[in-house]
C-alpha cells in the first residue's frame, strides 16, 4: 500500500513554569486505505499527536513525512497546499465560517486551489445530494441543525478528493443517529475510494468503525489493535477491554 503519512520519534514538550512532555518518541505510519483511530485517557496526548501528524502543530523533536517528503523541508505555501489538496479536516465544533453559506463553506478547498466555479458547484451539489444536505446549501450554518452542519463539514473534507481525512472527535457534538451516519460516510469513502482516515475519539463504539486502534497513555503508544477479520461488534468489545483497564484495575484492588 502507498504510504501517505509517516511520523518517527515524535516528541512534544510544552515550556511553561514547568516543562510538560506531552508526547514521547511516538511513531505512526498511515497508508492508503488505512482507517486508524487514536484513543487514550484525558491528557494522554492524542489530540496533540493528531495536530502534529496533520501539520497543525510542530513537534519539539521528530520527523513527519507526507507523500514521502519531510514537512519541515517544505515552504509554508507548500504545507498549506497539502492541507487543502491532500487532507480533509473534520472537527468536533464543525469549524464552519458563520458568514458563508453551506455551499460556500463546502467549496473552500477548491476555491483555494483556483478551481473553476462551475466545477466547484458541480462537486458541491453532488456531495450535498449524497450527504442529504442539498436543501440547505444556500442556508447559513446558524440556520442548520448540528447534523446538517457536521455533514457540511464532512462534505468540505471530501470535496477535493483528499488522500487523508483527519477527524478530531468528529461526533462529539452529535446525537447517536447522526454520529453513526457520519461514520458510515467515512467507512464508505475509505472502502470504496481508498481514502485514509485518521481519527481521535473517546467513544469505543465510534472507534469500532476503524481498522486499527492506537491507544496512547502518558504520551506513548501503550497498545495497538488491528481489526483484521473481527466483526465490528467483536472489535468493539476488544476496544472496551483496552479502554477500561484503569477501571478494571480499581475494581481488582477493591476485591
Amino acid at each position: 500500500m502507498k504510504e501517505i503519512l509517516f511520523a518517527k520519534d515524535i516528541t512534544k514538550i510544552y515550556d511553561g513554569k514547568h516543562k510538560v512532555k506531552v508526547l514521547n518518541d511516538v511513531n505512526m505510519t498511515v497508508n492508503e486505505g488505512d482507517f486508524v483511530c487514536i484513543m487514550g485517557p484525558s491528557g494522554s496526548g492524542k489530540s496533540t499527536f493528531l495536530n502534529v501528524l496533520s501539520t497543525i502543530d510542530m513537534p519539539t523533536e521528530g520527523t513527519v513525512r507526507i507523500n514521502g517528503q519531510s514537512v519541515y523541508d517544505m515552504s509554508e505555501e507548500d504545507v498549506a497546499k497539502i492541507r487543502y489538496k491532500d487532507m480533509g479536516f473534520v472537527f468536533q465544533d464543525f469549524n464552519l465560517a458563520d458568514t458563508l453559506t453551506i455551499r460556500e463553506n463546502i467549496g473552500i478547498p477548491l476555491v483555494l486551489d483556483d478551481t473553476a466555479k462551475e466545477e466547484i458547484d458541480k462537486r458541491t451539489e453532488k456531495l450535498a445530494k449524497e450527504l442529504d444536505i442539498y436543501e440547505v446549501l444556500d442556508s447559513f450554518p446558524s440556520e442548520c441543525s448540528g447534523g446538517q452542519r457536521q455533514r457540511a463539514a464532512a462534505a468540505r473534507a471530501l470535496i477535493a478528493n483528499p488522500k487523508l481525512i483527519v477527524a478530531d472527535e468528529p461526533t462529539g457534538s452529535l446525537d447517536t443517529n447522526n454520529s453513526h451516519e457520519l461514520l458510515e460516510i467515512f467507512k464508505k469513502r475509505n472502502e470504496e475510494d481508498g481514502i485514509a482516515i485518521l481519527m481521535v475519539t473517546h467513544n469505543s463504539m465510534i472507534a469500532s468503525y476503524a481498522k486499527k486502534l492506537v491507544f496512547l497513555r502518558d504520551g506513548k503508544i501503550d497498545e495497538t489493535l488491528d481489526r483484521n477479520k473481527l466483526t465490528q461488534k467483536e472489535f468493539f468489545y476488544k476496544i472496551v477491554d483496552i479502554t477500561s483497564k484503569e477501571s478494571q484495575a480499581l475494581f481488582d484492588n477493591m476485591d
